[in-house]
């Protein structure tokens, strides 16, 4: 396991850190608190944080909301149906709350950073105990004060991440979910402005890390064995822009890739419009660098991308697949794409399809377009109708499904070294994810979870490939 960091002072002094446990163990000899993050894996990451200062405040980890004496939820604000579903949620939260009356109800993450949130909770759902935002980590242990010493609703939804955000989030150490796998954030905020997202608003601008603490807390988990380390961020292309050291992601990258160990390296996400040349060629040089890009594209036409704010037009984004591409012809692809952008014609979507078919995709991650309250796009007038936003989506889906029915092919016979994950739906195999991060389905038994086996592809599908494995390199790659 990691060693744990004290908190800074400015987050957990000695001095609250005893006021608090005064008033925890006042209660009962073990507080329990059930901590739930909804959405993206920067969200996943922040959830793990908050546990970290949880347990170091004094709370028992739970994974049972009926044994919690505290419940957190860590919210997700990309589409408006998340919303909807949190307030779902709360409401039936209110029944445990009755059951549990000195049940501490907390609301966190990128709802609770949207201006509108605190007031509508207070209001709607006076049960609620504390709110904060996604820069107000910070603030979280003395707002729980406030709530022990009487406080109906303790909130600090903050929009700027401050000097003092970055230096308490240094001295967190997080209670991860997994013991081989590990997100390690990068940089904080999006300063992009797309039209259809809400995350500059709710995230604020963007921090980077500094170099020093990312790279030591990679070393730290190398050295605790793990196997797969993804770094993080909502455009990680754009680190070290704010930074006064004269560094990139490109070059952060390389730093990763020469710590000593046996492990991959993964990120998330990319922006085309900063994919240089220099960071395509650190991915394409790396010795532990996935061999994989998630760069989304959004749209295949010029004026849609356009009126998204994306800064780069489809040729430009096939200029960076095929320099991948010409490198390395296997080199690994996936996208995300928003089908019923407000006005896209018949036209439009076409070519979509084109630039679909023309990639050859791995993978895509497709959503309808949701309204979302606060961007630009949901002031556009939309003329297309929900039920050909659907079948738009179901013919994306056919052609993504064609597509990878035969790009998988290619693996046919070959050998790959994956790490494998967790076990399979069907009894005795095995689920592992290659440097190209495809998914390998193959037999095996349990005890190789969290280890590099080598396996051969036997078969393949629109979505990964089944495998055999190698019974002499069991022990790794």
């Amino acid at each position: 396991m990691e060693s744990r960091k004290e908190c800074a002072p400015e987050m957990l002094s000695q001095g609250l850190l005893r006021q608090l446990r005064s008033y925890l163990f006042a209660k009962r000899d073990v507080m329990r608190a059930y901590v739930h993050s909804f959405g993206c894996q920067q969200n996943v990451a922040d959830g793990e944080r908050i546990r970290g200062v949880l347990e170091q405040i004094g709370f028992t980890l739970t994974d049972h909301l009926a044994d919690a004496d505290l419940m957190l939820l860590n919210t997700c604000a990309v589409r408006g149906s998340a919303e909807d579903r949190l307030y779902g949620i709360l409401g039936n939260v209110k029944h445990e709350k009755k059951k549990n009356p000195d049940l501490i109800l907390v609301l966190c993450g990128c709802i609770a950073s949207e201006a509108h949130t605190a007031e509508y909770v207070r209001t709607h759902y006076p049960y609620v105990d504390i709110v904060f935002g996604t820069s107000s980590l910070n603030r979280f242990p003395q707002l729980l004060l406030e709530h022990f010493q009487g406080a109906k609703f303790a909130c600090d939804t903050s929009e700027v991440i401050s000097e003092s955000f970055l230096e308490t989030y240094e001295h967190v150490t997080p209670s991860r979910e997994h013991s081989f796998q590990a997100s390690v954030p990068v940089m904080f905020g999006c300063n992009n402005f797309c039209t259809y997202c809400i995350v500059p608003y709710v995230r604020g601008r963007e921090r980077s890390r500094r170099p020093e603490h990312i790279l030591q807390e990679v070393e730290q988990l190398v050295r605790d064995g793990y196997k797969e380390i993804m770094l993080l961020g909502q455009n990680v292309n754009s680190y070290g822009k704010d930074l006064e050291q004269s560094v990139s992601f490109a070059w952060l990258l390389r730093q990763v890739d020469a710590i000593p160990g046996d492990f991959v390296i993964r990120f998330l996400s990319s922006h085309p419009k900063d994919a240089t040349t220099e960071l395509l060629d650190t991915i394409l040089n790396g010795t532990k660098i996935g061999r994989h890009l998630h760069l989304p594209v959004q749209s295949g036409s010029d004026p849609i991308l356009r009126a998204m704010n994306r800064r780069y037009t489809a040729a430009q984004y096939l200029k960076i697949v095929d320099y991948l591409r010409q490198r390395d012809p296997d080199f690994s692809l996936s996208t995300d794409l928003i089908v019923g952008f407000p006005n896209e014609s018949a036209e439009d979507f076409q070519q979509t399809l084109a630039l679909v078919r023309r990639v050859q995709y791995d993978n895509i991650y497709t959503f309808i377009y949701s309204k979302r309250r606060g961007t630009k796009a949901a002031e556009l007038e939309d003329c297309i109708s929900d039920q050909e936003k659907r079948e738009r989506m179901d013919q994306l889906l056919r052609l993504q499904r064609e597509i990878a029915a035969e790009h998988y092919r290619r693996f046919l016979g070959r050998t790959m070294c994956v790490l494998v994950e967790r076990e399979s739906k069907r009894k005795g195999y095995l689920i592992g994810k290659d440097p190209a991060y495809v998914i390998a389905e193959f037999p095996g038994d349990r005890t190789l979870i969290g280890q590099f086996v080598q396996v051969r592809v036997t078969k393949t599908h629109n979505w990964a490939v089944e495998a055999e494995l190698i019974e002499s390199a069991k022990d790794g790659c």
